[in-house]
Order: structure tokens, then C-alpha cells, then sequence
């Protein structure tokens, strides 16, 4: 009878211990995280920052319901929580002006949609749809392959200022879109082997440099020796600037920050997760994908909302933002400046 019983309890016994080593071995790359700065494969793991967080939080949980374990569990579930508020919590979705001073609440509001097209997705009218339904006033786009080519050219009515970039693969490159004028169509140019698109557009009157970048993907691939080779371009851009792009990265992680720190810009969190592999459902997208479609601005640039649309049968849903131009006390001088000096 005593061996029986002993053997009864094996199991609550030992599922306090699987779950409480589960969590801690997590524990192991959701701090490696936090050193991307130290080398690239430690950044690859700080993107699932919010990933490893939840699952530790999980795993924690039912610990606290065994005797002896709750104080372990606590610190994995506060470790987990920290952990995701350090991701998410200085981020908000909508950025209103009232922090600005009154004179220069702006009294416009603009759109910018964004949006990774995927190269071989097979519903390109619900792209084109959605487009003039939202009606927005610059479009930056990833994967413009050679079939998106020819639907893209159904806008150029609507949207005859653009900036499309070849890329030698068959995914495509970048491409900007604009209903406003390009402050001088020759100073549009694309770098990276058509990976980043500049082109400077007159806002009424304003000038605003509109970047598109498509970062490749994370170590062990690519994607922080091409930071290094964008950083320049990025140094160069105007003092108000709008950067929207698939960075295959997430807002907070090493790689994001480097390249806000190339163009002195600010990221503009609270998008929340915007790609997850396509056979998945596009609520799980919306809940538990990779936020790695990013926003960056500065200068006159102020964020009012971002929304995250509608699937159109890519494996990123469509990010729109809607901003204003901080008002100026003095006309902007700096237009014909600009075309003297490109």
C-alpha cells in the first residue's frame, strides 16, 4: 500500500519540476536577448522576446498551486512580465499631438500605407482594393516582384509620383508610391541592390523624405552586415523623415535600434505583430505574430494613429499611419535647398 501511494504521487511530485525547468531553461535565451549588441545570433533571440515571455508565464503558473514552488513560480512569472513590459510598455498605438505646443498642433492629417506585398501572393485585388478604400497619400511597398509590377501600373492615375526598385532575385524590391509630388524626380534613388527607396516629396509645402527598407533576415543570414551598408544613406536623410519597412525585426531589438540610430530616428511602437507564416490563421497573425513591420520618423513628422488593416493575402497585414506635419512659424525654406544640394 505504501508503494503504491508513493507511486500515486510521482506525478504531482514531478510536474512542478518539469514545468518549473521548462521555464527556467527559456529563461536562458529570453536573457541572451537582451545582449544583441554583443553579437547578432544574441538579437536573433531578443525578437521573440514577447514569445519566450508568455510561454515561461504559462509554464510558471500551475506551479503556484504546489506547495514549496511558489516562490520560483513568482520569480519566473515576474520575470516573464518584466520581460514584456520592457517590449511593449513605452510603446502606444496612437501618439497624439497634445504633448506638442499649440502652435504647432498640425492641423492635416496624412496617410502613409506600408505594406510587404509578398512577392507570390495570389490576390493582388485585394491589395489594389484596400488601396482605394484607405485612399492613403504615400504607399511604401516590399517584395514588388515582376507580376506586381504590372498591377502596380493600375495605379499610376492615382498614384503618378513612384519609385519602384529592381531587385535581382525573384522577390522583388522596394517601391514608394505618392500622390504628392516628388520635391525632383532624379533626386529618388534606390540603394542596396533595390533593398532602400528615397524619394523626397513636397507636402504642401513641406518637405518630407519617405524611405522604404526591407532588411533580410536575422543571424545566421544577412541582415546586420546590411544595416551596416544602409547606415549611410540612412545618415543622409532629410531633417523630416518618414522610414516605413519589413525590417524582419522586432521594434525593440538591436537591429532596429541601430538603424534608428543611423537616420537619428524615432521608432513608433505600439503596430503590434504583423506577419506569421501564411497557412496560419490571420488571427493568430494579429496575435501572436512578429511585429517586424516597423515606422520611424523625425523631425515635423507627428504620429496620430496606426492601424493595422485587413489581410490581402500576404503573410504581413498592412500597416497604416495616420500623421501630420508639425506647424511652421516660417514658410520652409528648405525645398529649393534640397534639390540644390542632391
Amino acid at each position: 500500500m505504501r508503494d503504491g501511494a508513493s507511486s500515486g504521487n510521482k506525478g504531482p511530485v514531478f510536474l512542478p519540476l518539469i514545468l518549473a525547468g521548462s521555464a527556467a531553461v527559456l529563461t536562458g535565451p529570453l536573457v541572451a536577448g537582451l545582449w544583441g549588441e554583443l553579437h547578432p545570433a544574441f538579437d536573433s533571440l531578443a525578437h521573440f522576446r514577447v514569445h519566450l515571455s508568455a510561454l515561461i508565464i504559462v509554464l510558471a503558473l500551475p506551479c503556484l498551486f504546489f506547495r514549496g514552488w511558489r516562490i520560483i513560480a513568482l520569480t519566473l512569472i515576474v520575470l516573464g512580465l518584466t520581460a514584456i513590459a520592457s517590449a511593449t510598455m513605452p510603446q502606444t498605438g496612437k501618439m497624439r499631438a497634445g504633448a506638442q505646443a499649440a502652435e504647432d498642433t498640425p492641423q492635416a492629417r496624412y496617410r502613409l500605407l506600408h505594406l510587404n506585398l509578398r512577392f507570390d501572393n495570389h490576390t493582388p485585388k485585394q491589395v489594389l482594393s484596400l488601396i482605394g478604400r484607405v485612399e492613403p497619400d504615400l504607399i511604401t511597398l516590399a517584395e514588388v516582384s515582376a507580376a506586381w509590377r504590372g498591377e502596380l501600373a493600375l495605379l499610376e492615375n492615382t498614384y503618378p509620383h513612384r519609385l519602384v526598385c529592381s531587385e535581382p532575385t525573384h522577390i522583388g524590391g522596394v517601391a514608394i508610391l505618392s500622390r504628392r509630388p516628388f520635391l525632383h524626380p532624379s533626386t529618388a534613388r534606390c540603394f542596396d541592390r533595390g533593398a532602400l527607396a528615397v524619394a523626397t516629396v513636397n507636402i504642401n509645402g513641406s518637405t518630407v523624405d519617405v524611405a522604404a527598407l526591407h532588411l533580410g533576415w536575422p543571424w545566421p543570414f544577412g541582415q546586420s552586415w546590411q544595416i551596416g551598408r544602409v547606415a549611410p544613406v540612412l545618415q543622409d536623410l532629410g531633417p523630416t523623415t518618414i522610414l516605413a519597412g519589413d525590417f524582419n525585426a522586432a521594434p525593440w531589438s538591436e537591429s532596429t535600434r541601430r538603424i534608428a540610430a543611423a537616420g537619428d530616428l524615432t521608432v513608433l511602437g505600439g503596430i503590434g505583430p504583423t506577419w506569421l507564416i501564411r497557412p496560419l490563421p490571420n488571427l493568430l497573425r494579429r496575435a501572436a505574430g512578429l511585429p517586424i513591420d516597423n515606422l520611424l520618423f523625425k523631425g515635423g513628422i507627428v504620429p496620430l494613429e496606426t492601424t493595422r488593416l485587413a489581410d490581402v493575402g500576404s503573410d504581413h497585414l498592412p500597416v497604416l499611419l495616420e500623421f501630420g506635419l508639425r506647424r511652421k512659424k516660417e514658410p520652409d525654406t528648405t525645398l529649393q535647398a534640397r534639390v540644390l544640394d542632391r
